[in-house]
C-alpha cells in the first residue's frame, strides 16, 4: 500500500506540473485587416463575488491577459462594483481593455449592459433598459436569446439591439439552443457576438468575437459594435457578422493563423497527460492509497 500511495501522490504531482506547463498563456501580435485593428473579445465575463463564479476581479482580468483576450467586458449580475474593480486593475497592470458592464438578469429576459457606469435597474422592460443603457453611452447585446427569451422583445426593442450572442456555450449543449439563437440574430440588425458567459466553467473566450476597430480602446470598441463592425465564427467554420469583413477574413491568411491558434478542441499532449496522471492520482489516494495496513 505504501508504493500505490507514494505512486499516486507522484502521479498527481506530475499531473499539477503538466498542466502548469500546458497553460501557456495565447498571446498574439496585432492584427490590421483592411485598415481596421482585429481585437480578440469577450463581452461576457463573471467575477467573484456574486456572479455564481470562483475568480476574483483582479483574477479574471489575470486570465483573460492569459488567453490572450484583447477586450473583455466584466458583466456581474445587476450591479457594475465588481467589473469597476476589474477595469481599474487591468489599467493598473497594462491588462486587456475591460469595459465595464453588467448582466441585467430580469426574471424575463437577459440583456449585457457594456460600456456603462452605473446600474441599470432589472425590473424594467427590455425597451427601456435598452434606452438606459444608452443614455450612459453603452452598447447592449442580448445575452443567450433562447426561445424562452423571446417575448419581451418587441419590434422597438429589437431595432434598438446594438449586438445578439450568436455564439454560446449553451448553444452546444441542447439540440435546440443554436437554432433558437440563430433565428433571434436573425430577427434583428444587431452585431453578431460570440461570447463564452465565462463562470469560471471551460475557457474564457472559448466563444469570441473578432472586433474591427480604428484602436484598442473602450471607445473604439463601443463604436464598433454600434456600426456592426464584428465578425464570430462557430466549430464548423460557419460566419456571422458583417459581409465585407467576411471576405476580408476569408482572404487573410494571418487572421486564419489567429483563429486557429484557438482551437480548445486540441489541448496538446501535456494537457492530456495531466489529465490522466491527476485522474489516476486522486483515485489512487482516495481508493488505496490512504488504506490502513492490516494488523
Amino acid at each position: 500500500m505504501r508504493t500505490i500511495r507514494i505512486s499516486s501522490v507522484c502521479l498527481v504531482l506530475v499531473s499539477l506540473l503538466l498542466g502548469t506547463l500546458s497553460d501557456a498563456p495565447r498571446t498574439h501580435p496585432p492584427l490590421m485587416v483592411g485598415g481596421y485593428r482585429v481585437l480578440v473579445a469577450d463581452f461576457h465575463v463573471h467575477s467573484f463575488p456574486l456572479s455564481w463564479t470562483t475568480l476574483a476581479p483582479w483574477d479574471t482580468v489575470i486570465e483573460a491577459q492569459h488567453q490572450g483576450l484583447d477586450v473583455i467586458a466584466m458583466t456581474p449580475h445587476n450591479h457594475v462594483w465588481i467589473a469597476k474593480v476589474g477595469h481599474w486593475f487591468s489599467k493598473l497592470i497594462g491588462g486587456p481593455t475591460v469595459l465595464v458592464g453588467e448582466e441585467i438578469a430580469a426574471p424575463r429576459y437577459h440583456l449585457l449592459a457594456v460600456g456603462i457606469h452605473d446600474a441599470i435597474p432589472w425590473n424594467l422592460s427590455a425597451a427601456d433598459a435598452i434606452n438606459a443603457v444608452h443614455r450612459q453611452g453603452g452598447v447592449v447585446i442580448a445575452a443567450h436569446p433562447r426561445k424562452k427569451f423571446w417575448p419581451p422583445y418587441d419590434d422597438a426593442a429589437l431595432d434598438k439591439l446594438d449586438g445578439s450572442e450568436v455564439q454560446h456555450p449553451l448553444i452546444y449543449a441542447t439540440r435546440a439552443g443554436y437554432p433558437e439563437i440563430l433565428a433571434f440574430y436573425e430577427r434583428t440588425h444587431a452585431a453578431a457576438i460570440g461570447d463564452s458567459d465565462y463562470h469560471s466553467l471551460g475557457p474564457m473566450g472559448v466563444c469570441r468575437t473578432y472586433v474591427f476597430a480604428q484602436e484598442n480602446s473602450a471607445a473604439a470598441v463601443l463604436e464598433a459594435i454600434r456600426a456592426r463592425h464584428t465578425v464570430v465564427l462557430d466549430r464548423d467554420g460557419r460566419t456571422y457578422g458583417d459581409p465585407e469583413l467576411i471576405q476580408l477574413v476569408q482572404e487573410n491568411p494571418e487572421f486564419a493563423q489567429l483563429n486557429a491558434s484557438y482551437d480548445w478542441s486540441n489541448p496538446g499532449w501535456m494537457a492530456r497527460v495531466s489529465a490522466l496522471f491527476g485522474i489516476l492520482g486522486i483515485i489512487g489516494l482516495s481508493v488505496l492509497g490512504w488504506e490502513k495496513p492490516s494488523a
